[in-house]
C-alpha cells in the first residue's frame, strides 16, 4: 500500500532556503539566518498553523491550502531565511544542505515535496545553490516522488533546478502580495501530480536584466507580460502554470537573466517549450521599455522642501540605491545629509540600519540630547555624517505587520530608536538589523503619524508601495537616482559574471528565438 493511500493522508516534505544574493555586498552568515528564520521540524508545523510568525508567507499559505483539500501528513525539515546580502559563506549553506539531506534521508519514505525558497541565492562557492539543492532533493527520492517548487519572481532560474522538478511557480506580483496565494497553487499543483497526473516543462533564458524598477506589476512591460501568463494559464487548460521571473541581476551570475518557465499537464513537453517561447519572444519585443525612470538628488530634496513648506502635497522618496530589500545596507547617507542641510520639514526617514548608533541611544535614554554620529565607521556608500539629535523613543524593533507584503508577519529591527535632528527636525528611524520599510508598523511602533509626515523617506526599492499606499499615490512617489549597492543604473557597477551581451547593458545584445 503507498503511503498516499492510508488514513493519514500523503507524507509531504517541506523545507527551503529564502535569501536573495547580492554579489557585491558581504558575505551571508548563519547569524543572519539565525536573526530573522532558522527551524527545523516540528516547529516549523507550530509556527505556520499559529496566528502569525516569522516564517516567510509560503509556508503557511502551502499549509492552509494543504489543510483544506484533504489529509496529508507534513514532514518538515528546514526553513532558512535571511535578510537580502552576500552570498552564503560556503560551509554555511554546506551545513545547510546537510541538514536537509539528512533530514530528507531519515524521513523516507514519502510522497512528495513541497520546496519554497527565494530562487536568487548562491554560495561563495556554489554559483547554483537553488539548483544544487533541487538536485539533491531528487537524487534522495528518485524520479517517481513528485517535487513542485516555489520561487519569488526576482529569482535567478537555472536549467538544473527545472530539470529536478516537477513544477515550477513564481510570484505574480510585484510588490509580493501572493506568496501564499503561489504556495496555494503549489499545493493544488502537487495534489494533482500525487493523483498521478505527468508534468512537463519548457524553460527559454533571455539576455535580458530589466533594472528592478521597472518591473512593478501595476502597469508597465512587466506587468503586461504577467497578465500574458495569466491569460495562457487561464484559456488554456493543459498548462498548469506559466512563470515569467525576472532575475536579480545583482547576483551577477551567468544563469541572471528574464526566464520563462511553463508547465504543462499531460506530460506535453513541445506544448510547454512552445508556450516559453511565445511569452519569451513577447518579453524580448518589449526589452526597451525596461528603462528606469530616477529623479536626481537635489530635484528630490527640492520637492521635499516644496512639500513641508505646504506649497505642495505630502511626497515620498524611495531611496531604490540603498534598498535591503535588495541587499543594500540601509546606511548611505545622501539623502539624510542633504534634506538635513536644505532644511526640509516634516521629513520623516527610516530605516537607517546602524547598530552602534541605536545602541548608544539606548544607553542613554529616551529625551536625552547628543551628537549623533551615522557610520561611525564608513564603509563604501556609507560615509559618515554627525549633528546633534535627541532621542524621541526606544523600542526593541519588534512588530506585527499590518499591510502589503508584511501583512500578518512578524518583524524584527533589533534595537531600535526614534531621533530627530536638531536644526532640521528631520526625524529618523534607526535599527539594528537590515530591513526595508515596507511596513507602516516599523514606523508606527515608534510613535510616528504617517499621515502628519511631509516627506517621508524609504530606504526600499518598490515593496513600500503596498505598505504606504493609503498615504502616497504614485503621483507622489519619486525614485531618487544616488549611489548605492541597489542603484537602477547598472552601469555604476563592474559586472565579472552577467552572460554578456546583455540587454540594457549592452545595446547589441541579441535573442535568436
Amino acid at each position: 500500500m503507498r503511503i498516499s493511500d492510508t488514513p493519514a493522508g500523503p507524507r509531504i516534505a517541506v523545507l527551503g532556503l529564502h535569501l536573495e544574493a547580492n554579489a557585491f555586498a558581504p558575505p551571508t552568515r548563519r547569524e543572519d539566518f539565525a536573526r530573522q528564520c532558522l527551524e527545523n521540524g516540528a516547529a516549523i508545523t507550530a509556527l505556520a498553523r499559529a496566528e502569525s510568525s516569522h516564517l516567510p508567507a509560503e509556508i503557511p499559505g502551502f499549509y492552509r491550502r494543504m489543510d483544506a483539500t484533504g489529509p496529508w501528513c507534513p514532514v518538515p525539515l528546514l526553513i532558512a531565511a535571511a535578510p537580502p546580502g552576500g552570498p552564503i559563506e560556503q560551509a554555511v549553506f554546506l551545513d545547510l544542505l546537510d541538514a536537509m539531506r539528512r533530514g530528507l534521508a531519515a524521513a523516507l519514505p514519502i510522497d512528495g515535496i513541497y520546496l519554497a525558497s527565494h530562487g536568487a541565492s548562491s554560495a561563495t562557492g556554489d554559483e547554483d545553490s537553488d539548483g544544487t539543492i533541487a538536485a539533491l532533493l531528487r537524487q534522495v527520492v528518485g524520479p517517481a516522488v513528485p517535487i513542485v517548487c516555489s520561487h519569488d519572481l526576482h529569482c535567478n532560474v537555472s536549467e538544473r533546478l527545472v530539470d529536478s522538478v516537477d513544477a515550477l511557480v513564481a510570484y505574480r506580483t510585484n510588490p509580493h502580495v501572493d506568496m501564499a496565494a503561489r504556495a496555494a497553487e503549489s499545493a493544488d499543483l502537487l495534489r494533482e501530480l500525487l493523483a498521478g497526473e505527468r508534468m512537463a516543462r519548457g524553460f527559454v533564458r533571455l539576455p535580458l536584466v530589466p533594472p528592478s524598477v521597472t518591473l512593478l506589476t501595476a502597469a508597465g512591460p512587466y506587468a503586461e507580460r504577467i497578465a500574458e501568463a495569466e491569460a495562457l494559464m487561464r484559456d488554456d487548460p493543459r498548462i498548469a502554470n506559466a512563470s515569467v521571473a525576472a532575475g536579480f541581476v545583482f547576483s551577477d551570475l551567468p544563469k541572471c537573466g528574464m526566464t520563462v518557465t511553463v508547465t504543462a499537464r499531460g506530460g506535453d513537453a513541445a506544448l510547454a517549450q512552445a508556450a516559453a517561447q511565445r511569452l519569451a519572444r513577447h518579453a524580448w519585443g518589449q526589452r526597451a521599455r525596461h528603462v528606469p525612470a530616477l529623479t536626481a538628488l537635489d530635484a528630490a530634496v527640492a520637492l521635499a522642501v516644496e512639500a513641508g513648506r505646504g506649497a505642495a502635497p505630502p511626497v515620498l522618496l524611495a531611496d531604490v540605491a540603498d534598498n535591503p530589500g535588495g541587499g543594500g545596507r540601509g546606511s548611505t547617507t545622501y539623502l539624510l545629509r542633504a534634506l538635513h542641510a536644505a532644511g526640509a520639514e516634516g521629513v520623516v526617514l527610516g530605516v537607517f540600519v546602524d547598530p552602534a548608533l541605536a545602541a548608544e541611544a539606548h544607553a542613554l535614554g529616551e529625551g536625552a540630547a547628543f551628537d549623533a554620529v551615522f557610520n561611525r565607521v564608513p564603509s563604501e556608500f556609507s560615509a559618515g555624517f554627525a549633528a546633534p539629535a535627541r532621542v524621541l523613543a526606544l523600542r526593541d524593533g519588534a512588530g506585527l505587520g499590518r499591510r502589503g507584503v508584511m501583512a500578518g508577519r512578524r518583524f524584527g529591527l533589533g534595537p531600535s530608536a526614534l531621533l530627530e535632528l536638531a536644526g532640521s527636525g528631520l526625524r529618523v528611524v534607526v535599527g539594528s538589523l537590515r530591513r526595508q520599510l515596507h511596513e507602516p508598523a516599523m514606523l508606527e511602533l515608534h510613535g510616528i503619524d504617517i499621515a502628519a509626515a511631509r516627506c517621508l523617506v524609504v530606504k526600499s526599492r518598490g515593496h513600500f508601495r503596498a505598505g504606504f499606499d493609503a498615504y502616497f499615490p504614485d503621483a507622489r512617489i519619486v525614485e531618487v537616482d544616488a549611489p548605492g549597492l541597489t542603484s537602477p543604473v547598472l552601469a555604476n557597477f563592474s559586472w565579472s559574471r552577467l552572460p554578456r551581451p546583455v540587454f540594457p547593458l549592452d545595446a547589441a545584445a541579441a535573442w535568436d528565438g
